[in-house]
């Protein structure tokens, strides 16, 4: 049973560092075999704030935007959101994205790769879980915080992992695993 896992990166912010430590963790997914991870980007579906008239459990979508939002998502069997800290809570787009939609997410886990100050992100993160939860979404324990991500970037601006990272990730990946082949068996 092939596992499909999306990467999505959440932070829409210009001069954002939320695509480079996507593209690690998508990357380290794929390589270590247990998913076959898609990396997704909100910023590419460009949602307004939620501008759908009918609530999206109806799945009555209006928008062109949220049609695409929607088959994208439904795609996946699991998510891990790379999320950073803004005031100590998610991104607004992290919570319009997933506000958008509602049985697209059920019955599948998720994951966050947090990145921020000296928090890591885990601020953000642990708030998230909350939000995930309303939508039928079941958050790993596990997770991957990224303190000071622009420290660990190469001169191409790509993120280098350290050891706790690939660790922390790895570990995140072989618990979503076991969740996303039992809650594949609630959705069929």
């Amino acid at each position: 049973m092939s596992l499909k896992l999306q990467t999505i990166i959440c932070s829409t912010r210009p001069g954002r560092v939320g695509p480079s430590v996507g593209r690690w963790f998508n990357e380290f997914a794929n390589k270590q075999g247990k998913f076959e991870s898609t990396l997704v980007d909100v910023a590419d579906f460009n949602l307004p704030v939620f501008d759908e008239p009918n609530h999206p459990a109806m799945q009555k979508y209006e928008n062109e935007h949220t049609v695409k939002w929607s088959e994208t998502v439904a795609e996946a069997d699991a998510y891990v959101f790379v999320i950073p800290e803004y005031n100590y809570c998610p991104p607004p787009s992290f919570f319009n994205a997933v506000d958008f939609l509602y049985k697209e997410w059920n019955y599948k886990p998720c994951g966050f790769v947090s990145y921020g100050g000296a928090s890591g992100g885990i601020r953000s993160a642990q708030i998230a879980k909350q939000l995930v939860t309303t939508v039928r979404m079941m958050p790993m324990v596990e997770g991957v915080m990224v303190q000071m991500p622009w420290d660990h970037f190469d001169e191409e601006k790509q993120f280098q992992a350290l050891d706790l990272h690939t660790d922390s990730a790895s570990s995140m990946l072989d618990e979503m695993k076991k969740w996303a082949t039992a809650l594949k068996t609630m959705r069929q």
